[in-house]
Order: C-alpha cells, then structure tokens, then sequence
C-alpha cells in the first residue's frame, strides 16, 4: 500500500507534525492587525508644568487623540521647556524633529508679523470679546496664514489674561513702573507698549526667567494668573497688579509633514482634539484667574487690585502710531469693536 512522505519515519513524523501546527496556527490568528503595524508615537512640547493651562490641554489632546484613533497614535507629552523654549520649539516643528507643540501668543509675531495684532495691550475688552475674535472669521485667518510659514495651526488655545508681579513695590499707576526692571516675552508689540510706560524692559526666553527673578537681574514680569501659580513665581515677587493689559492666547500647532501623511478621519480626529484641548486650556486658565488670585495672596503675595486700566491704556497711547503702521488702524478698530 502506497503511503504518505509524512508516515515515513519519526523524523518526518515530527517535521510533518510541526509544519501541519504551523500553518494551522497561521490561519487561525490571521494576518496582523493595521493599528498594530501603524502604531505611532508623536511629541507635544510646551513650556509650562502639567499642571498649567497648557497641560490641561495638552492631557485632553492626548487622551482625545488615543480614543478617537483607537491608540494608533499616541501623544508623548514634553512640559516644563523639555523640548526647549518656544521659538526652539516652533523652529523644530517647522523642521519636522518635533511633532507638535503647544506655544504661547507672545512670541508668535517673531514667525508671522501680522499676529503680533493680537499682542496690542489693552486690544480686548475682556476674555470674552478676545474668544469671539478668535473664533470668528478673524482668528481663523489668522490660523490658516501659518500653513504659508511651514506650521499646521490645529486650533486657538489659551495661556490668559496677563498682570504684573513684581519685588519691589506696590504698583497702580503707570509711574510705579517707571525705572523697574521688567522681563518680557520675546514681542516686539510688547515691548514697544511697555516702554511707553516707562519701565525699563528687556526680552528673556520663559525657561530663564525664574532664575533671572530669583537672582535680581529682573524686578517684575507680566504672566496670567495660572503661569504664576505653575511656575512658583509667588516665591520670587511679592507684588501682584491685577492690570489684565494683554491676553495672550495659544495655538496648537503640528508639523505639516506628519499633519499631511493623516488620512482624511484622522485629520478630522486631530483637529476635533486640539479643538477640545483649546477649550481645556481657556476653561483651566479662567478657574486659575476665579480662584488663583486668593491663593496667590494666601501665599504671601500682596494683590493690588483696584488699578484703572484706562490710565495705563492712555499711557501706552504712544505706541498707537506704530502699531497703526504695523498692522493697520482699520484692522486695530475692527478688532475693538468686534462683538
């Protein structure tokens, strides 16, 4: 009787055997699955603590991210200036060595002139006419212009509305500021405000700037309410002016070669993320602006709030000519009046 290759001997017994298993084994768990080959992890740099405004978003957007994309994608979160500051951080997002990362409005107009508009103190009335602005057609333009500069700008966050703390003394009035030594972020717009005030002010990187206070080398800097509680700043400044001259918003922003290799749900997915981890960020800025305050004064700061902003308004009015010629009057008006 003619019998099989595979009877013939405990060798090719074994070898059928295993072979016969193999293949069985094959059809029975099937190819790999897509999210296991095309799992992917992506870096999101910001200059603040976890527990910031800018953290609270950034937590939202990857935890959004790794359910709508059912953890194809994973968000590495990079806070406290990992990544380094954030020019650094903008330039290699552009470069495409970090993938996404959270950056501040102060140092926008350095990439793209025309944002610094937004960096006009005293421009909004309040947080809530600067997020109409933003939302609306406005803001959005301004979002899709960063495409031109090599950036992906996913959706408006928030970093606040910014006061002034200082060691030296009690500040009210714009004369108070005449003579002190003020760090500023890296904002042309900023800087040109605060120099009509009288104060002696000079640009520094975010990552510097506790050190730089702690060792006297600034008297006072200008941060939102969350900023100054995240970064400790209570421990290096006594003063607290509750002067609201500046919100400063946020963007998202995600580098064009990673956005562009997205299929078309995950696009929408990432963009539907930021678009939430934005609003974390406005929602934990203004709880941090409700209740920060007291706590801030709990801890030792004094709090000066009874400060007429107008005042200081109309001494920054010297700037108003530039800005006019930087980003047009038309433009500045169509912004304050905006409802």
């Amino acid at each position: 009787m003619h019998r099989s290759s595979c009877t013939q001997g405990h060798g090719q017994k074994l070898f059928c055997f295993l072979a016969g298993a193999t293949i069985a084994f094959a059809c029975c768990v099937g190819p790999i699955p897509a999210r296991a080959q095309t799992s992917k992890s992506l870096k999101l740099g910001y200059i603040l603590s976890t527990d910031s405004q800018l953290g609270a978003g950034g937590t939202i957007f990857a935890d959004e991210i790794a359910k709508r994309t059912q953890g194809r994608y994973r968000i590495e979160q990079y806070p406290n200036s990992a990544l380094g500051g954030e020019l650094e951080m903008l330039k290699a997002v552009q470069l495409g060595t970090v993938d996404l990362a959270f950056i501040t409005g102060a140092p926008l107009p350095n990439l793209m002139p025309d944002i610094g508009v937004f960096n006009i103190p005293f421009l909004f009335r309040d947080v809530a006419h600067a997020h109409a602005v933003l939302d609306g057609p406005i803001g959005q333009s301004y979002l899709a212009k960063f495409r031109e500069k090599g950036l992906v700008a996913l959706a408006w966050g928030e970093n606040g509305m910014r006061h002034i703390t200082n060691s030296k003394h009690e500040v009210r009035s714009p004369e108070d500021l005449k003579g002190l030594k003020l760090r500023l972020p890296q904002s042309d717009v900023m800087l040109a405000g605060f120099k009509a005030l009288g104060a002696d002010v000079k640009p520094l990187a975010f990552p510097q700037l506790y050190g730089a206070l702690q060792s006297g080398q600034f008297d006072g800097q200008e941060n939102p309410i969350a900023t100054i509680q995240s970064s400790k700043f209570n421990q290096v400044q006594k003063y607290l002016t509750l002067t609201g001259h500046v919100y400063d918003p946020a963007i998202l922003f995600m580098s064009i070669d990673v956005f562009d290799e997205l299929s078309d749900d995950d696009n929408r997915s990432f963009k539907a993320a930021a678009k939430l981890a934005g609003d974390a960020s406005r929602q934990f800025a203004a709880a941090a602006e409700a209740k920060g305050v007291t706590e801030l004064a709990q801890a030792g700061m004094q709090v000066i709030k009874d400060v007429e902003r107008s005042k200081f308004a109309a001494e920054m009015a010297s700037a108003t000519p530039d800005f006019d010629r930087r980003f047009g009057s038309e433009l500045i008006s169509q912004i304050r009046q905006y409802e």
